[in-house]
């Protein structure tokens, strides 16, 4: 019998046992489509966490307020101050820029608009040092900083949730804590990066934010530009020195302030997505093995139901290949199908995720193959003991099976 003549043989018993073989072919099907959709969300999952690194800015590095000991007790928190930030300006010559900060959470309105928000107090430097692009507008500048001007720069999300077209806010009046700002400027959205969404918050003038809002000196933190040239752990080492000695903490003291960077937290998350994936690949793998088992017993049972018809095709010079090759060739084919299906149902299902998580899904040519593949490979180890089989049965004995 010659191949094709196999093939179609091989679909038309699929096609009279169309149920049968569509439910053979589900765990094929469920296997591709998760090893196809899972791959695509891991994937979407890791550029996600590339972007949010992208969006951080070069090397930077954040000093945040953190508790002191008094006589063995923990205290309250100890505040960071303008001192702070001058000092590492000043000694730490990795630092290209440093970008002093104080915020909270704090009502704003809008005409009838009420929302509470974060509004961070910051120097003019923050858009270049943490990678912020104007929309529209400007940001606030050195002067106004000194001056304390009620000048106010806004996320590219707070608009709509002002119910205010971007292009139009630009010079409008926004209150902030009772107190009248001017907003000069619209950030690009960068989205939700960390805990929180940036593109609603408000900056404002650092000493205008200390006098107005906060009426105090503190800073929640400092932002410290590293140089590119110099590695990361070398500057934590240099910026703690320079605190330390700033809050003249003894040898062996605890600190009381905590350093961080925010592109080890996210690079974490990334390593976390990419063996996530893996993983929900690996039990995508356990389903197509399952599939395989599957069409294992059904091609055995579709053996010993068509007994005489093998009986019948020996008699008339059906050699042992042939017949072999008959049964290998149909659970191929059960898994092909079911396999072409499962890539079909897997784009679908990753497109829906993609629409859902907001993320982008983009299908992995490699994972598609390797699914498709794999299913032929199930098709053919697990179709291999009931063609063996079949190509096995003695003639005479097939021909008075009843």
């Amino acid at each position: 019998m010659l191949g094709w003549e196999m093939i179609i043989v091989a679909l038309q018993s699929i096609r009279a046992n169309f149920f049968r073989a569509v439910l053979t072919m589900l765990g094929i099907i469920i296997g591709v489509a998760a090893v196809i959709a899972m791959v695509a969300l891991g994937t979407g999952a890791q550029r996600a966490v590339n972007e949010q690194l992208e969006n951080l800015g070069g090397n930077i590095l954040s000093v945040r307020s953190g508790s002191h000991l008094f006589r063995g007790v923990e205290k309250g928190d100890i505040k960071l101050n303008l001192d702070d930030a001058a000092a590492i300006e000043r000694d730490v010559e990795a630092a290209t820029a440093v970008v002093p900060e104080t915020s909270g959470q704090i009502p704003i309105k809008m005409g009838n608009k009420n929302r509470t928000v974060t509004v961070v107090g910051t120097t003019p430097n923050y858009d270049s040092v943490q990678k912020y692009e104007l929309m529209y507008g400007r940001m606030f500048t050195r002067a106004e900083n000194q001056a304390k001007e009620r000048v106010a720069v806004i996320g590219g999300d707070l608009p709509g949730s002002l119910e205010t077209a971007p292009e139009m806010i630009i010079g409008q009046d926004l209150l902030i804590k009772g107190t009248s700002f001017k907003i000069i400027g619209i950030f690009e959205p960068k989205g939700t990066i960390g805990f929180g969404n940036r593109d609603e918050y408000v900056w404002v003038p650092l000493n205008t934010a200390q006098a107005r809002l906060t009426g105090n000196k503190d800073l929640n933190s400092i932002g410290v530009q590293i140089s590119p040239d110099v590695p990361m752990d070398i500057a934590i080492i240099d910026v703690e020195r320079v605190m330390r000695r700033e809050h003249q903490i003894i040898p062996g003291g605890k600190n009381d302030f905590t350093l961080s960077d925010s592109k080890q937290f996210l690079s974490m998350q990334q390593e976390a997505a990419e063996i996530f994936s893996y993983l929900l690949a690996g039990i995508a793998g356990i389903s197509l093995i399952v599939g395989g088992i599957g069409i294992m017993n059904i091609m055995l049972v579709t053996v010993t139901e068509r007994t005489r018809e093998i009986g019948i095709r020996k008699a008339l010079g059906a050699t042992r290949t042939n017949i072999l090759l008959q049964f290998l060739i149909e659970a191929m084919a059960l898994c092909l199908v079911g396999g072409a299906i499962g890539i079909a149902l897997g784009a679908s299902a990753a497109m829906l995720m993609a629409s859902l998580a907001g993320w982008s899904t983009p299908l992995s040519v490699s994972a598609i193959l390797l699914a498709f593949g794999f299913s032929a490979g199930v098709g053919l180890i697990f179709g291999l003991l009931p063609a063996r089989k079949a190509a096995g049965l003695d003639p005479i004995e097939a021909l008075r099976y009843e």
